[in-house]
């Protein structure tokens, strides 16, 4: 079940449970995308989330953990991760990102995606859309690839060919907070970097179960966390979006534990087809 870094290697039977999972994350994040609206506040947010994990026999992964105090992570504007949901009513054209997990019978699922509300700056949206683009690029590399690194190395291609493409400045990736391990913990070996490094990491090998979650901002990737010890803000006050989805490497491929198709339709323009559960 381990190796390399304490590495926990699931059965094909442990990954069916982490969908599970997986699924009651997927209904959670359905929920709070169809209550996102100006008008809303991040706790109403947090209570949609919570009310659906519970009602489908899930735990909040968030809830507790650390002590963090709810059970999303609610990122608005230059928030890139781990919002803490309250009283902050949501506004026209803020960019919100929202962050999910649930354990169900002891294995975890965690996924996360950003909207733009209306009326949206176009550059938002392309801030959005190419976070996600690059998650997906990141997971389908999974399928392909021979070592952990081919994540990053996806992730900074995407990124790189987003910045050929426009005339703005490039898009930062923030280093500092990376992909996981995930399964039995929410957060375990190994790390998953969203960039290029000169170690190739982990050899993929069937079993392996990690959450691939690239943030990008319209900046610097230069950040800090705020006086409630977990909110974490860009430098410059420039925007940030993350996307996150929860992926387990099978014998005969990848499969998105988090996504409701499992990732068929992403992967499939990109080339690769899912794994049969």
């Amino acid at each position: 079940m381990f190796g390399r870094e304490r590495v926990e290697y699931k059965t094909p039977e442990q990954v069916a449970v982490m969908r599970r999972a997986g699924l009651v994350v997927a209904d959670a994040l359905d929920a709070v995308r169809d209550a996102l609206a100006p008008g809303m506040t991040t706790a109403q947010l947090d209570a949609v989330a919570e009310d659906v994990i519970t009602s489908r026999g899930g735990t909040p992964s968030f809830l507790g953990y650390h002590g963090y105090p709810a059970s999303l992570c609610v990122s608005v504007n230059d928030e890139i991760v781990h919002g803490i949901p309250g009283a902050r009513v949501l506004q026209p054209g803020d960019v919100v990102s929202v962050d999910c997990g649930a354990v169900v019978d002891g294995w975890h699922g965690d996924s996360a995606f950003t909207v733009v509300l209306d009326p949206a700056d176009p550059a938002d949206v392309e801030l959005a859309a190419t976070t996600e683009d690059a998650m997906w690029a990141g997971i389908a590399a999974l399928a392909t690839g021979d070592r952990l690194s081919v994540v990053g190395e996806a992730v900074e291609d995407v990124v790189e060919a987003a910045a050929a493409r426009a005339s703005a400045a490039p898009f930062g990736i923030v280093e500092d907070y990376v992909g996981h391990g995930i399964g039995t913990a929410m957060h375990q070996p190994p790390d998953v970097p969203n960039f290029r490094t000169r170690d190739r990491g982990l050899k993929l090998r069937p079993g392996l179960c990690v959450a691939v979650e690239p943030m990008l901002v319209r900046g610097s990737q230069e950040n800090h966390t705020l006086a409630d010890d977990w909110t974490v803000v860009t430098d410059d006050g420039s925007r940030a979006a993350h996307w996150e989805h929860t992926v387990a490497i099978l014998e005969d491929g990848v499969v998105v534990l988090t996504a409701r198709d499992g990732g068929a339709a992403r992967l499939r323009a990109l080339g690769v087809e899912v794994a049969a559960l």
